[in-house]
């Protein structure tokens, strides 16, 4: 991610004014179709010369048009698995460079890589799933009973709604600003290769908020981004289901959003309101806690603008 992909921002006001009602129709509700997975096809031919995989630009979905000019996008390039990024309970992240031979065409990939359907853990799926249905009963029935058919629909789906979100919300970021989410470059089954957020010479990660310090000024500039990407999550209809401090990036003084496997349709999900109250709740805390004054993060007031938002009234 470069510094010049993100337009310069001035200060804005507080209040419900730095959310006019002019706002551009786009930002409203409404969201692409579900994107259809599809599963790598493994030949003995897979594997590139030297050990790298060829790239599979050709197999997967691809993320909005028009694609960042630093994507790698021809098929004669190669991945080379750099070593894992984080590991989590759904998923491990790993860097990845795509490379074209010969050439000095290449990018760096954040590579999201969901355990399989019997290694990941399910204790928190019923409620981020409702509002998400799978139009034959079988498949229902499947992901209701956590049958391993049904536990790898569910893995397919925490997939295709990141890949879905992260797509609609670059879209906006990209015309609109406001929010900033790393480009969804390709989604193959359950792996999904994710713009690299951070130092692309050092190969060194964005640090989380969790793991700054901000000066006073930088803080208040953090938190009104934040406001900033809430509505924008709020108005195309989402939660994000699980935020905290350690799924936001600082890079050049921008907020940066990232995993949203779990996404709530905050309209849809019965449980919505409680998932979006509780992002503000968790994300003001850890803001009141580093000296911004606890009315301007006063999680009631700003839970009730999100939900206006959304069109919950």
């Amino acid at each position: 991610m470069r510094d010049d992909d993100f337009p310069a921002r001035g200060r804005r006001g507080r209040g419900k004014g730095r959310f006019d009602d002019d706002e551009p129709q786009f930002l409203k509700r409404g969201r692409p179709a579900e994107p259809v997975l599809t599963d790598p096809d493994p030949g003995p031919d897979d594997d590139a010369p030297g050990g790298d995989a060829w790239s599979t630009w050709d197999q997967a979905v691809h993320g909005p048009e028009p694609h960042p000019a630093w994507l790698v996008t021809e098929l004669a390039a190669r991945d080379t698995d750099l070593g894992v990024l984080k590991t989590g309970k759904e998923a491990d992240v790993h860097l990845v460079r795509r490379a074209v031979p010969e050439t000095d065409r290449s990018c760096l990939l954040a590579v999201k890589r969901y355990r399989d359907a019997q290694h990941r853990l399910f204790h928190r799926d019923a409620g981020y799933l409702e509002g998400r249905r799978v139009r034959r009963s079988r498949e229902n029935r499947a992901m209701a009973g956590r049958t391993a058919f049904g536990r790898q629909m569910i893995a397919g789906q925490w997939a295709a709604a990141e890949f879905a979100a992260l797509s609609r919300l670059w879209e906006i970021g990209a015309e609109h600003g406001r929010i900033s989410v790393p480009y969804p470059a390709q989604l193959l089954g359950t792996e999904l290769m994710l713009e690299f957020v951070g130092d692309p010479d050092e190969g060194l990660a964005a640090p989380r908020l969790a793991q700054c310090r901000p000066e006073p000024a930088e803080l208040r500039s953090l938190w009104e981004q934040l406001v900033d990407a809430l509505v924008v999550l709020a108005r195309a209809g989402y939660a994000h289901g699980d935020l905290s401090p350690y799924n936001l990036l600082v890079h050049a003084g921008r907020l940066v959003m990232i995993d949203l496997p779990q996404v709530v349709d905050v309209v849809a999900n019965p449980q919505g309101p409680e998932f979006l109250a509780r992002d503000v709740r968790v994300v003001g805390a850890w803001f009141t806690a580093r000296g911004l004054p606890a009315d301007d993060t006063d999680p009631a007031a700003l839970t009730a603008l999100l939900l206006r938002e959304a069109g919950i009234r």
